[in-house]
């Protein structure tokens, strides 16, 4: 490897997997694009980034790709990504452990994020045979109406670090098997696992074969400049991109502008509903997890809890206990379940919202970092805060481990403080009441995308379309019929008749 690589454990850990995957080391270290691991805080790489003109060369040799692609059988485009599924299977530990090294995340979540990848490639494989059209019944004689799908141009795709590589294939497995190109702006904190999945892309693309064209899977490092030249560039009429709302009114409006069409997988400000009649067992579990998992850094994380007011001293009391016991540590430990928050600012902002919530009369229970690990290296302790009312920091998302909590005391008091927020991604009920169950799932109930019962908000798989209303963006990924979003839609009419009626019984006879 270069002179540029650290000597640190963590660094030659880095070092091993993405060599061993066949990223080039002029990419990971010929650079001046900081690569950090926050289990230390310190930097592991140094990445070469492309400026504005290279992105737009990129986007050009994938728009000239797609143009080929597009004519490739949809089956025969299901089997790149078939090999790519391989290929991840193949790499999973690799990878995985690379996620691992670079968002904290605990060493089955980084395996996790790998296996969600397999699942959409095997999802996208049996797509690939099964873009259908519908055939319409028509009102005129002798005619045949039905609508097909086509490959749309180029995908881009905008990635936030906390899943730095399954949120590229929720997007790069549909859109490759619909005849679309893609091109990736990774987060700048998860250069590295971007660079790891683009190695593992070009090893399916070389055993795939010529079909092929260069250009057809295309990553752009660097900052946020790169970001809007994809939002920006006319040859890129679809736009998946996944941060914050505010990253979504910035870039929303643009592709609004030139009417490209947007996916948007933004904020996600989650709620639970504990029943009087709920599993408190089963709910205690799942709560832990939602709320603690992945450091508090999954946009489906749980932020707001709502515990009936007949069972909430006991059940708080219980998830309070299971706050404390909790291992916070360095993720690649076997009994660690709490890993690094991604940087300092995450902690800040962590701080801020705690100190909020106490000036407004919150119990905090936990909190405040864990200062074994180094300076720069942010380890926190979960913070369960008892609120008063739903006021403050409840209704924004801080990207942390925190859970608010406080009574309600009718289920249609529960989902309106679910639904209060401007955010509308994932909301769980817990509740052995079928009525219970079915309001809450019903046009009355939860206002979010994503409705859970007696399970967790996070964690969702990939069969069922993955996204949110309101202030969420809207967008869907994976699963259903999401397909749709990466293709263009046609309605055609034939006629194989020698007459020529038209619709509505309008007559327009001429002369001749």
């Amino acid at each position: 490897m270069s002179d540029a690589k650290s000597d640190s454990e963590i660094a030659q850990e880095a070092f091993r997997i993405l060599r061993a995957l066949g990223a080039h080391d002029a990419d990971v270290f010929g650079g001046s694009l900081p690569a950090r691991s926050p289990i230390s805080g310190e930097f592991i790489g140094s990445v070469r980034g492309i400026g504005r003109k290279e992105a737009e060369d990129r986007i050009g040799s994938a728009h000239a790709a797609y143009k080929i692609w597009r004519q490739v059988p949809a089956p025969r485009r299901g089997e790149l990504v078939r090999l790519l599924g391989e290929e991840l299977r193949k790499h999973k530990a690799e990878l995985g452990h690379l996620v691992t090294l670079e968002t904290g995340k605990i060493a089955s979540e980084g395996l996790g994020e790998v296996q969600e990848m397999i699942d959409i490639c095997d999802f996208a494989v049996g797509l690939s045979r099964q873009l259908y059209g519908l055939t319409i019944a028509t009102e005129r004689r002798e005619h045949r109406m039905m609508e097909t799908w086509h490959p749309i141009g180029v995908c881009g795709v905008i990635s936030a670090f906390n899943f730095p590589v399954a949120v590229w294939s929720w997007n790069a497995a549909l859109a490759l098997v619909c005849g679309d190109a893609v091109v990736w702006k990774p987060s700048e904190k998860t250069l590295l696992s971007a660079l790891a999945v683009q190695a593992i892309v070009q090893k399916a693309i070389a055993r795939f074969g010529a079909e092929a064209p260069e250009g057809l899977c295309a990553l752009l490092i660097g900052g946020r400049e790169l970001g809007e030249v994809l939002v920006d560039d006319p040859r890129v009429p679809v736009v998946s991109a996944t941060g914050s709302t505010a990253m979504g009114r910035a870039v929303g409006p643009k592709l609004a502008q030139r009417f490209a069409r947007a996916i948007l997988e933004l904020g996600g400000n989650n709620a639970a509903i504990v029943a009087q009649s709920a599993d408190q067992d089963l709910a205690l579990r799942a709560v832990a997890f939602a709320a603690m998992g992945t450091a508090g850094q999954r946009c489906t994380t749980l932020r707001r809890l709502f515990v009936h007011r007949d069972i909430y001293q006991g059940f708080v009391s219980r998830l309070a206990r299971a706050y404390g016991a909790v291992a916070v540590g360095d993720p690649r430990r076997s009994d660690t379940l709490v890993g690094p928050l991604i940087d300092r600012h995450a902690f800040e902002a962590m701080e801020a919202a705690l100190n909020e919530a106490r000036g407004l009369g919150g119990t905090v229970h936990g909190g405040g970092r864990v200062a074994a690990f180094g300076a720069d290296a942010y380890y926190a302790r979960p913070a369960l805060v008892e609120m008063r009312a739903q006021a403050g920091p409840m209704f924004r998302e801080t990207f942390a481990p925190i859970l608010y909590v406080m009574p309600y005391d009718t289920l249609e008091e529960g989902i309106e403080l679910n639904n209060a927020v401007g955010v509308g991604l994932s909301s769980s009920v817990f509740t052995r009441d079928m009525r219970e169950a079915e309001i809450f799932v019903s046009a009355t109930g939860s206002d979010c995308g994503i409705a859970n019962v007696n399970i967790g908000p996070s964690g969702a798989e990939i069969g069922g379309a993955f996204g949110g209303e309101k202030e969420t963006g809207g967008g869907r990924e994976a699963g259903s019929d999401a397909w749709k979003a990466y293709m263009r839609r046609a309605t055609n009419t034939v006629n194989y008749g020698t007459t020529l009626p038209l619709a509505q019984g309008v007559a327009f006879d001429i002369a001749g």
